[in-house]
């Protein structure tokens, strides 16, 4: 029996672009990416060279705290490129497909026979141990580390986010296969949060070897984030381990096929989109791969949902942890008069300044941010959006003044920037709450 948690603060953003359910494109392996950069807490190790082959699985490089610890291919081909930015430091390395899909074979023992240390072992041995993610702070696991448990949100309710029943409803044997896994991994249990308005229609509730909860309410009800608040909030000296659900499938396929196969089905979706719907493709594909989707005009490309995700550009390349592609038009004009003017019918807006409010419809929103930064006031504007049992703006102020103990005290271990997307959303003053909260986080793993 599941107990059903209902949240009434957050917000559903009314953006137009939502992907139908199809899947429309299938991309052929070509040039994909694998960035250190999406990996927070560790510091790479190059394992290649340029020119270099490489099948699926092959390390390309590792963690330097801990060289076990392996960041792999997700296609066979040679090393393209190693990109580095600023001092050296590495940014990314590409891949070129040859078009042949040979994945290093692993031997993989049966899930059963397997304690917390086999498994870590093997995960870690396959490229696969960066699945899993650590709070506090949102950095990859610390393969010594006791979890309290490891959460799971089966529920997405990002805005334009990617339909996971659509997604994974072929892939049922394979995220089971990655729960059984993952249960060998902590004695708190795997907790699964699904939709409490699906719930009975979601292939995931027959999922056994889980703990069920069952949400109700605006995003971020899909945060995992949130979700752990709700069941068992992160005290001081506590650890808890959290897995994207398209990532537990891939855990999954290595114990069905011995193999790293890290394909995914992606939205492709946003205002500035062509057809929106879903494609198949390799992780890490290049945006080029998917410019079918691109509308005319200047379009900003964005790894991820529009507010927590990365502009990564048209040759740029989806992240490790992302399932979705947003595609907004670039709000780069000057509108006349701007708040003031009070028939603004086309414009969404939170505080329901506009007659718009009225109509429940989809706005063709861009990244025109209506405004520049402007003092950071005093509001209740963040409690509205953010479910959670802290104090927002003060966690914010205390981030922003770098007090270690008040930041404690308001709940810096609770939160990661996917958490605050909303806040920055809705901040009056156009503050980027993200990056406050996002320095906050490395101030606390420094000193701490």
């Amino acid at each position: 029996m599941s107990d059903q948690i209902r949240l009434k603060k957050g917000l559903d953003l009314p953006i137009a672009g939502a992907a139908l359910c199809e899947v429309t494109r299938r991309v052929a392996p070509g040039l994909v990416a694998v960035k250190p950069t999406d990996f927070r807490g560790m510091v790479p190790r190059l394992l290649v060279k340029e020119g270099d082959p490489v099948k699926a699985g092959t390390p390309l490089f590792a963690d330097k705290k801990n060289t076990a610890m392996v960041f792999c291919s997700p296609v066979s081909g040679t090393v393209e490129a190693v990109v580095r930015g600023d001092k050296r430091k590495l940014l990314a390395v590409t891949v070129k497909a040859d078009g042949k899909n040979e994945s290093v074979r692993f031997d993989v023992p049966k899930i059963s026979s397997l304690d917390k240390k086999g498994m870590t072992d093997l995960l870690l041995q396959c490229g696969l141990w960066p699945c899993l993610k650590q709070r506090p702070y949102g950095t990859v696991a610390d393969p010594e580390a006791e979890p309290k448990a490891i959460f799971i949100s089966g529920m997405n309710t990002a805005p334009l986010g990617a339909d996971r029943d659509f997604t994974l409803k072929d892939e049922m044997a394979a995220v089971q296969a990655g729960i059984d896994a993952l249960g060998r991994l902590t004695k708190g249990g795997v907790h699964f949060s699904l939709s409490a308005k699906n719930y009975a229609g979601s292939e995931f509730h027959k999922l056994t070897g889980v703990i069920f909860h069952q949400f109700e309410g605006p995003h971020p009800a899909g945060n995992v984030g949130v979700q752990i608040n709700h069941i068992s909030p992160i005290n001081k000296g506590e650890v808890v381990w959290t897995v994207d659900l398209p990532l537990v499938a891939v855990i999954g396929r290595l114990f069905l096929k011995g193999i790293y196969d890290d394909r995914r089905i992606i939205a492709v979706a946003g205002p500035a989109a062509v057809n929106p719907s879903y494609a198949e493709v390799p992780a890490g594909v290049c945006m080029k791969d998917l410019s079918a989707f691109f509308g005319e005009g200047d379009v900003r490309v964005v790894s991820g949902d529009v507010l927590s995700g990365e502009a990564v550009g048209a040759d740029g390349f989806l992240g490790f942890y992302d399932d979705q592609v947003s595609l907004l038009k670039e709000g780069n004009y000057y509108e006349m008069f701007g708040w003031i003017n009070p028939f603004r019918s086309k414009k969404f807006s939170v505080s329901r300044a506009y007659p718009a409010f009225l109509r429940h419809k989809k706005y063709d929103m861009d990244t025109n941010e209506n405004g520049g930064e402007r003092p950071f006031l005093m509001n209740d504007v963040y409690g509205k959006v953010l479910p959670m049992d802290i104090y927002p703006l003060y966690l914010f102020k205390a981030c922003l003044a770098g007090d270690l103990d008040k930041m404690e005290q308001l709940g810096i271990y609770e939160v990661i920037e996917e958490d605050v997307a909303l806040c920055e959303y809705v901040c009056p003053s156009k503050i980027a709450i993200q990056d406050i909260v996002r320095k906050g986080i490395e101030l606390m793993m420094k000193e701490m």
